[in-house]
């Protein structure tokens, strides 16, 4: 609501009752206040939640090759860590990801849309159609080539090397690479997020898929089930998807405290029986928003 003051010229200089400079400056202090407040209420409720859903982030600039084949064989693996990608779930929407966008692994599972960009060069793009993909690969530099002639993946040039059913959604085959706009968008998936482990005594890798929303993990804690094992155990990022704990947690159950990069954090209790084995994969029935 606008509050509506005497305009001073509506008054003689010798009886006018406001002081217009004190009078700015109060309301300057009122507006202040006010922003302060607000972002206050936010900032709690933000904390009260656990932090916010991802929302899509602008629209940016990048180039986009393909690779795998026409059924995305060949993209099966990857530096992600997800091996078989159609039984995790991911299929052929898939992508890898330069230096600058994989950040170490960091990037895994994040989601991405992606539209041919017709205004900088329209000679190969498919018109009104966009393609969601899914981190699952990283694509590494070439050295040998220049950034624009090969070298695609060289830093600091965001790129996305997709699986080929994926590009093909935007692309023309023939043209090879194509210049792209691309946003990060939360992801949706079936199900709960998922929990692999792989390693050996002393050494528990575990393995995220089928993570939702920001799709990429920012920490990872674990807690066993025996006598004195009530706190919580940081875990560290290994490589790809994959965290890992140097404590024995053999013949425990075991539960999970993980915080993906859009702050949200969930505590997977007990998703891992005390009879588990290295190899086995475990599901749970929660996901993030």
């Amino acid at each position: 609501m606008c509050l509506k003051f005497p305009h001073r010229d509506l008054y003689p200089i010798s009886i006018t009752p406001f002081n217009w400079s004190l009078v700015t400056k109060l309301i300057a202090m009122a507006g202040a206040y006010y922003s302060y407040v607000l972002a206050l209420v936010c900032a709690l409720l933000s904390m009260a939640t656990g932090g916010g859903a991802l929302e899509p982030s602008g629209w940016l600039r990048a180039h986009a090759t393909f690779y795998g084949g026409s059924d995305a064989g060949g993209t099966m693996g990857g530096a992600c860590g997800y091996g078989n990608l159609y039984a995790q779930g991911y299929g052929t929407r898939t992508t890898a990801l330069s230096t600058v966008l994989f950040d170490r692994g960091l990037s895994c599972g994040q989601c991405y849309k992606l539209v041919c960009d017709r205004k900088t060069d329209p000679s190969w793009c498919k018109p009104g159609v966009s393609v969601t993909v899914t981190a699952t690969n990283f694509c590494p530099p070439n050295w040998d080539l220049p950034s624009d002639k090969g070298g695609w993946c060289n830093p600091p040039r965001p790129h996305f090397d997709m699986a080929q059913p994926a590009w093909e959604k935007i692309g023309v085959y023939r043209g090879g690479i194509i210049p792209v706009i691309y946003q990060r968008v939360p992801c949706v998936k079936k199900g709960g997020v998922r929990f692999t482990i792989a390693g050996h005594d002393y050494f528990e890798l575990v393995l995220l898929t089928n993570v939702a929303a920001a799709g990429s993990v920012k920490a990872m804690d674990v807690k066993g089930s025996k006598a004195g094992s009530n706190d919580w155990m940081p875990m560290a990022h290994n490589w790809g998807a994959n965290w890992h704990s140097l404590k024995y947690l053999n013949g425990q159950g075991l539960s999970f405290r993980v915080t993906i990069t859009d702050g949200q954090t969930i505590v997977f209790a007990d998703v891992v029986p005390p009879s588990w084995k290295f190899g086995q994969t475990f599901a749970s029935n929660l996901q993030f928003k």
